[in-house]
């Protein structure tokens, strides 16, 4: 059985990336390279951060975009990660609103990759 453990996101800069995600995480990386960095997240998964040009086999140049998303949080996380985050400038794309699915919003890391942080409303789901 395939049981993913990690997320691999390739990034320009994995220096710049990886201060970033220290940032955000409030963790040192487990491991750094000078193309590639992993942080050990909660449950053994983990993320990496991967020098795109130093991936083998190449990536695709365009290829689909990613977001992370931190969804088992209440409104009062959400606003609190809003307003740290903000205060570290980190680039947000979508500031605290109440969509369909919960009380989110959504930043944007170095390379353009999503963090979406949601209070899910589980109240529509069948």
């Amino acid at each position: 059985m395939f049981n993913p453990n990690s997320v691999i996101l390739y990034v320009t800069d994995v220096n710049q990336s990886t201060d970033f995600y220290k940032k955000i995480l409030g963790k040192e990386a487990e491991k750094s390279f000078s193309e590639f960095s992993l942080f050990l997240l909660e449950g053994n998964f983990m993320l990496g951060l991967q020098a795109k040009d130093g991936i083998d086999p190449k990536a695709q140049e365009h290829f689909g975009g990613v977001e992370l998303s931190l969804s088992d949080v209440d409104r009062e996380t959400v606003d609190r990660l809003h307003s740290q985050w903000s205060s570290m400038g980190v680039d947000i794309a979508l500031p605290p609103q109440e969509l369909a699915f919960g009380y989110t919003f959504v930043a944007v890391d170095p390379d353009g990759h999503r963090l979406r942080v949601c209070a899910t409303d589980t109240s529509n789901i069948d």
